[in-house]
């Protein structure tokens, strides 16, 4: 889950998600304020999976096409890693989020409501 946000942070934010001194070459650059969805599923079944898959191949195949872009780019993936750990940290200690942006926050909060209610059901 927190590459999971960390990607999504980092397509909205860019390189401004990091904090690290000095330039990147040109090639190693995100620009962020990029459309991006985070689906949160409650079960992951079979048929949820080959829908999602399914689904993002359609669209990556298609948006590729439309704007003439090497859809196997992955800049922004390694980006994602970089602040990757810190909102599994986050994700871990359950606290600490209220550093992050609204976005992030929000799908922290999600993850969090789903686990604590997991349990109750467990537990009841």
């Amino acid at each position: 889950l927190a590459n999971c946000f960390a990607q999504s942070r980092l397509l909205m934010l860019g390189d401004d998600a990091i904090d690290e001194p000095g330039e990147r070459p040109g090639h190693k650059r995100y620009r962020g304020n990029q459309p991006s969805s985070t689906l949160l599923l409650d079960r992951l079944t079979p048929a949820t999976l080959g829908a999602l898959i399914a689904l993002y191949e359609h669209k990556v195949f298609v948006q590729a096409a439309i704007w003439d872009i090497n859809p196997f780019d992955q800049w922004g993936v390694e980006l994602g890693k970089q602040i990757a750990g810190e909102t599994e940290r986050m994700l871990a200690e359950g606290h600490g989020h209220e550093a992050m942006d609204a976005s992030t926050r929000a799908l922290i909060e999600a993850v969090w409501n789903t686990e604590r209610q997991a349990e109750r059901e467990k537990g009841g």
